[in-house]
């Protein structure tokens, strides 16, 4: 037999049960023959083996929270912020000469038949400081340089694998849109939540801009020509 607790009606009686909340669980309750129960009134209960009995009624009311009810599990807690991150490196692969050594710009395309050009952005091991983290929104910031038609022209968006630069090309993988102005323009630029989260989980390490066709021709700022040249902003929630 367990000691007596107060718990509260959340029914009328009816026959010889009521049911209450016990332990924050919804319990049938036996009730005393002559006790009438009305649903929020507060029951000093007393438990006989597995079975709950009530045989009082106290307080003129129910209470707000009876004191020997349970309180409510706690609300999980839910944190935000955002993460600036500078790119460890940027830089262009061209197949027949490999990386550009003459300047860190991100080139898209041909020119001139020098090679069609992948030009990568790689971010490092500083996303990887949000594991866990659900990405809720991700941009990079872009400028436009000197090159090609003067006119926005349109670009590939690429994901890449590795985080750091690799001896050889870069692994490309999921593809969108990319940014479009003109050149001397700059514009912040929305990439997909999943290619942040990639990052974040350790699957990507970079963006890159490429299109198979070798047009247009575009060149973007590196970090040697303008130093907020793809750094990436991600916003992030726990919780």
């Amino acid at each position: 037999m367990s000691g007596g607790r107060l718990v509260t009606a959340t029914s009328a009686k009816s026959g010889s049960t009521v049911t209450a909340v016990v332990n924050g669980v919804s319990t049938t309750v036996q009730v005393a023959r002559d006790l009438t129960v009305a649903a929020g009134d507060v029951l000093l209960v007393e438990r006989v083996g597995a079975q709950w009995f009530a045989y009082a009624r106290v307080f003129a009311s129910a209470p707000t929270a009876p004191p020997n009810d349970d309180p409510p599990p706690p609300k999980p807690t839910i944190t935000t912020g955002t993460l600036i991150v500078a790119p460890v490196e940027t830089r262009s692969w061209r197949p027949s000469y490999g990386w550009r050594s003459d300047n860190t710009d991100v080139y898209q395309g041909e020119y001139g038949g020098w090679g069609n050009h992948t030009g990568a952005v790689f971010y490092g091991r500083k996303p990887r400081s949000l594991a866990g983290a659900t990405v809720t929104k991700a941009t990079i910031k872009v400028k436009r340089l000197s090159a090609g038609t003067y006119a926005a022209q349109s670009t590939t968006l690429r994901l890449v694998t590795q985080a750091t630069r690799p001896g050889g090309a870069p692994t490309l993988g999921s593809t969108t849109a990319g940014p479009s102005i003109a050149v001397g323009s700059q514009t912040t630029f929305t990439i997909p939540d999943a290619w942040a989260q990639a990052m974040v989980d350790g699957t990507a390490g970079g963006l890159a801009v490429y299109d198979s066709s070798g047009s247009p021709y575009v060149r973007f700022a590196g970090r040697g020509s303008w130093s907020p040249a793809f750094t990436l902003a991600i916003s992030w929630r726990r919780g």
